[in-house]
């Protein structure tokens, strides 16, 4: 409803500034003609944060102001003199501070907002605007050398409600895992079990420095050898690696795939960078960029030209001995995807991986791909807390805490929640004590109590004998101050979408459903739900109903559920 009602107040305010030219007022021009184009697309419309200055604004006599050699509140006077309201539920518009033009509504849209709630339901804040568009996002994507840890969980969080949003908002999304199972980390674990195994048949060895220390590689080990039998160890050594690193990368993939399926997250594939490798791609990305003359030798290694598109220094492709760099087989990967008609590629990285972007980017334009159609969220660190102070962890010494580890002390729908609180660029503390507590302090506790709360009220007798008459519900009952100011939010839903899901920001609906709970909690503690006036709780009960439906469809698209009793 928002979304419809701007969209329409552009087109009218476009009008003007046509009418406004044509009569002379204005002088027009480029600028003017590119805010006035497609219905006034370009031209910006928000809510203002003082609500004393109307429900929606303009800044666009400023933007016009120094084109057309005029103050910007003279020219908001010339617009607002060719404004034709209608269709726009606007009951009055005015100039304030230094040009803005306000727009104050008639209170009969909030009616209007809640009866499109009630009506679309659970499809309520979906919307196409991505018409279609195919849409890949690659995610967590941990090297199967060891356990999912915390900060691949907050990815995982991060990677499926972009996911979901973007479903949301009319995109084809489809949810990708790359799995490293090849190259020099796959040797180091396959060299790692080799020790272990023989450590289980009472060989005295210590694990190499570079080895993968955990205890997990061991449990592995001995899970071999109740298989398989010990007969691996007569083979040739790149068989023998062969084997027992392709046993360890199954079960610990196979390990991942499971906590993420606790976790709520699910992938369309998991990509095997062998299967690359078998196919002969990075014999193919090499050949292609030398083809296009952006490969050089130097010192018996080929090289990358990437300097040349925007990289800080040119990257090894092959070196000295023959082997392919890791960079390689990534780029084949990412041109892969493009291949296979992908129109969009976003990637979420870890937070040691700013310097792959550029790298990235730059072989991607080199190989005749839009630098824009290539993105990474780089996903910032995240710091476990238990009585205030930070959790110890170590992958070098073996000692982390894992996802199944995290779920099992704090939950799915804690964990997921928290991950989203905060921008993914931004670095987040984790307090374990606050997931667990059962009170308003824990923002998804607060959240779902308030849909639990909801739920709670439309179960009670009285309000079964309304429920079924919400459809004629007089909606302009709903005059106080809370109601108000919560229909408006409920109004703000689908934009909220359409942002967090165009801006790659999934934290925005973990604060549109706080700040929806707030508001409910407000309206619950002023306004009785259930009165003796038969039409006010019939009102009041359609709002409480748009809440719920606006809080599980929010919840859903976090992937949170939606208690109904708590």
């Amino acid at each position: 409803m928002l979304n419809d009602l701007k969209t329409k107040l552009r087109s009218r305010i476009a009008e003007a500034l046509t009418r406004a030219v044509a009569s002379g007022e204005l002088a027009g021009g480029d600028h003017a003609a590119a805010l006035a184009e497609n219905a006034g697309a370009g031209i910006d419309i928000e809510r203002p944060k003082d609500k004393g200055h109307g429900d929606l604004a303009t800044n666009l006599a400023m933007l016009l102001a120094g084109r057309e050699g005029k103050a910007p509140r003279a020219v908001a006077e010339v617009v607002l003199r060719h404004f034709n309201p209608e269709g726009t539920w606007v009951d009055r518009a005015e100039i304030a501070g230094p040009g803005f033009i306000n727009f104050h509504l008639d209170r009969g849209w909030l009616g209007e907002v809640l009866r499109q709630v009630l009506r679309e339901g659970a499809a309520y804040g979906r919307s196409r605007i991505g018409g279609g568009r195919r849409v890949i996002v690659e995610f967590v994507s941990a090297n199967p050398t060891g356990p999912m840890v915390v900060v691949q969980a907050r990815s995982g969080a991060v990677g499926d409600t972009l996911g979901n949003l973007l479903d949301a908002a009319g995109y084809q999304v489809h949810r990708e895992f790359y799995v490293n199972d090849a190259g020099n980390q796959f040797l180091v674990l396959a060299r790692t079990m080799e020790v272990r195994v023989r450590q289980q048949l009472g060989e005295a060895l210590e694990l190499p420095e570079e080895a993968y220390p955990g205890e997990y590689v061991g449990e592995l080990a001995r899970e071999y050898l109740e298989r398989f039998g010990a007969e691996v160890l007569q083979l040739p050594e790149g068989e023998r690696l062969e084997r027992l690193g392709r046993f360890a990368v199954e079960r610990i993939r196979a390990g991942h795939e499971a906590a993420l399926l606790q976790y709520g997250v699910r992938f369309d594939r998991w990509f095997s960078e062998q299967s690359l490798r078998e196919a002969g791609e990075p014999e193919r990305i090499v050949r292609l960029l030398a083809e296009r003359g952006h490969t050089y030798e130097n010192d018996g290694a080929t090289w990358f030209r990437s300097t040349a598109f925007g990289d800080d220094k040119d990257r090894v492709l092959v070196k000295s001995d023959g082997s392919y760099t890791y960079v390689v087989p990534d780029i084949a990967y990412h041109l892969n995807k493009f291949e296979r008609g992908f129109e969009q590629v976003i990637d979420i990285l870890g937070p040691d991986h700013h310097g792959y972007v550029a790298r990235m980017r730059a072989a991607l334009r080199a190989l005749g791909r839009p630098a824009e159609a290539f993105e990474v969220l780089i996903a910032q660190h995240v710091r476990l807390l238990r009585e205030g102070q930070p959790v110890s962890m170590s992958k070098r010494a073996g000692q982390f805490i894992t996802l199944s580890d995290l779920l099992e002390e704090a939950g799915k729908d804690a964990a997921r929640f928290f991950f989203l609180l905060r921008s993914v660029d931004s670095h987040l503390d984790f307090d374990l004590d606050l997931a667990r507590t059962q009170t308003d302090e824990n923002p998804v506790f607060y959240v779902q109590y308030a849909h639990a709360r909801i739920c709670s009220i439309l179960r009670q007798e009285a309000a079964q004998r309304h429920l079924g008459a919400l459809a004629g519900a007089q909606l302009e009952r709903l005059r106080d101050p809370s109601e108000e100011e919560l229909s408006e939010h409920l109004a703000a839903l689908p934009g909220e979408v359409v942002a967090a899901a165009q801006h790659r920001e999934p934290h925005r609906i973990t604060r549109y459903a706080l700040d929806l709970a707030g508001l409910f909690h407000a309206f619950y503690t002023r306004c009785r739900v259930l009165t003796e006036d038969d039409e006010l709780s019939r009102a009041r009960l359609a709002l409480c109903q748009g809440t719920q439906i606006a809080l599980q469809n929010s919840l859903g698209l976090l992937g949170v559920s939606a208690p109904e009793r708590m």
